[in-house]
């Protein structure tokens, strides 16, 4: 999102990154939402720099704060461990 569509956004918070729970099944991030469903933004999103998280269920979105250069390393080297993990699988 560019820096002029953020300032026609209404964010009912902002959220860091680490209060949002990880889903695996759903490959992104979750936090609770005032109408009872979660927040979702995508492992994805987050690589590509989005910073907002919506809820399916309502209007309410919020701004995530996270450091993507921090969250782009976690993630490669959560890749490499689950690479290294299948690599010696496959060996036994």
């Amino acid at each position: 999102m560019s820096d002029g569509e953020d300032e026609e956004l209404v964010f009912h918070d902002e959220v860091e990154l680490e209060d949002f729970e990880y889903d695996e099944d759903l490959e992104a991030y979750t936090y609770p939402c005032p109408c009872g469903d979660q927040f979702i933004i995508t492992e994805e999103e987050l690589e590509a720099g989005e910073e907002v998280a919506t809820c399916p269920s309502c209007s309410l979105i919020v701004r995530v704060i996270y450091d993507k250069e921090q969250f782009e390393r976690d993630a490669q080297e959560t890749k490499n461990k689950e690479a290294a993990k299948k690599a010696i699988k496959e060996e036994a």
